[in-house]
């Protein structure tokens, strides 16, 4: 039996959560309200404040999808209760962002300015000129598009400089060493 998916899923107040046909799972809470169509061979109950996800039987599919089912649903139930959040810093001199209007801009040690727009369910925002916050409800969605704005001048090996997650730890390499005698 999978751990995590015999794992019930508590709701917490304000969040309404309803099964339709086809397995559309429908999530409202005060932050957003996210949708999703989950496989058909898994039942969903919903038993009050609490929802059981159930597999159709032992086969490795149906084990896969049982976790599966049932981490989708638990994010989508935490994301529009308390948003996720990724945290990105910018290294190097010179680099920097801004936030004009709905845009992200930075300099990046290009001859150009990078500028990325918000997505709608996506924000944005920029506490310090080396620090960007991605804040929405939908955890996959938060987590591409911060991965976008990393491709943009991802960290190097050598002096580290770059985008890179808050938590993320970039392995350095010596570089050159000098004249040999």
């Amino acid at each position: 039996m999978s751990r995590i998916g015999r794992m019930p899923i508590t709701v917490p107040a304000g969040v309404e959560v309803t099964v339709g046909a086809d397995n559309m799972v429908t999530v409202k809470g005060p932050k957003g309200t996210l949708t999703h169509q989950m496989h058909p061979s898994m039942t969903i109950e919903k038993d009050g404040a609490v929802i059981h996800v159930r597999r159709a039987s032992d086969d490795k599919e149906h084990r896969a999808l049982h976790g599966l089912t049932r981490s989708l649903i638990h994010n989508m139930v935490v994301g529009v209760h308390e948003p996720f959040k990724k945290e990105l810093e910018i290294n190097g001199v010179g680099y920097r962002a801004v936030k004009e209007g709905n845009t992200l801009v930075m300099n990046l040690g290009y001859s150009h300015q990078v500028k990325v727009s918000e997505v709608p369910g996506i924000t944005i925002e920029v506490p310090a000129p080396n620090k960007i916050v991605i804040v929405g409800c939908d955890k996959q969605q938060v987590g591409q598009f911060a991965a976008e704005v990393r491709e943009k001048r991802p960290p190097e090996p050598y002096k580290g400089k770059g985008i890179k997650y808050a938590d993320e730890v970039i392995r350095r390499k010596v570089g050159k060493t000098g004249a040999k005698k």
